[in-house]
């Protein structure tokens, strides 16, 4: 019998499962490699993080970090590289290296250190999902967080200064999309047909790149001139989420279904009150048997939504 496994992540919008990279990265390949997860979302909840979300908890086994979670998953055997062969392992690893050195710092930059960013869409956001006091003390926790690894890494000389870091930093991370976008190509994935660790990975930094409204873009409009690697965003959360560009379900399935199901109700109203009419019609033999002409029934499509946005 199968382990009953738990994932305590971030929420999600603007049409993604999870904001959080390091928790897309985990949904991400739980859905690749089947794993069965329950979601236990971090939302309006006393169970808020100190820095360790994702967490897989497993009867007693309690598990943070994406790289210690996904090896777990594969020793449960619910591995989605096992068609890989050694040369794409080492692939698999060194462009991870490079997602976490060259990738990362610029999507930290942009959620937690970018003043506007930070304050009118990462700050709301994150305190709105967690339980008061806390809200009014994690988000800075975590901006202050990322800034330190930020410098940490970058802040050695020759650079000084934080402008010249964060020259330094785009610079890097726009080098590191070409670079996967010239990878994959027009392949699906990364390895062929099939989702591995790696597109995982490249997701989970990816789509909040791809898909957060902030008003500073300077990431998101270089990723946005990379096609492929847009696309590779879209596809996944069609196939593997359910959603499309929209944040909908493929086609508007949800939608369809509603509005089926609205068809169905109306269609037995109007049968019901046929069959009451043809009641009254035989219970009346003074009047002759009428034609009842039937309506024509179509389901009206419902406009999708827009994603709401959070104001600050």
């Amino acid at each position: 019998m199968a382990k009953s496994m738990e994932l305590i992540c971030w929420g999600g919008d603007w049409g993604l499962p999870s904001l959080h990279p390091e928790s897309l990265t985990v949904m991400a390949y739980a859905k690749f490699s089947g794993a069965p997860l329950t979601l236990n979302l971090v939302n309006n909840s006393w169970r808020a993080p100190k820095g360790d979300v994702p967490v897989l908890t497993s009867e007693d086994t309690v598990i943070s970090q994406p790289v210690k979670i996904l090896d777990f998953l594969r020793k449960q055997k619910y591995n989605a590289d096992y068609e890989l062969s050694a040369k794409e392992g080492a692939d698999t690893l060194a462009y991870i290296a490079l997602l976490e050195e060259k990738l990362l710092p610029a999507l930290l930059h942009t959620f937690w250190v970018e003043a506007e960013n930070y304050c009118s869409v990462t700050k709301p956001w994150f305190a709105s999902r967690i339980a008061f006091p806390l809200s009014l003390y994690l988000p800075g926790k975590m901006s202050r967080e990322a800034l330190n690894r930020i410098l940490l890494t970058r802040g050695k000389p020759p650079l000084f200064s934080l402008t010249e870091v964060e020259a330094q930093i785009y610079r890097d991370a726009k080098e590191c999309l070409n670079l996967l976008s010239k990878r994959l190509g027009t392949s699906q994935f990364f390895f062929g047909d099939m989702p591995t660790t790696l597109d995982a990975f490249v997701f989970g930094f990816l789509a909040p790149i791809y898909k957060v409204c902030f008003p500073r873009v300077q990431l998101q409009e270089h990723l946005k001139q990379l096609p492929n690697l847009c696309r590779f965003c879209d596809d996944i959360l069609t196939c593997y989420f359910r959603l499309s560009v929209s944040g909908h379900s493929p086609s508007g399935q949800d939608t369809a279904d509603a509005n089926l199901q609205k068809l169905t109700q109306l269609v037995n109203k109007e049968s019901n009150l046929i069959e009451k009419m043809d009641d009254n019609l035989r219970k009346s033999p003074q009047h002759p048997p009428r034609k009842l002409t039937m309506l024509k029934l179509a389901a009206g499509g419902e406009e999708s939504s827009p994603l709401n946005r959070l104001s600050p």
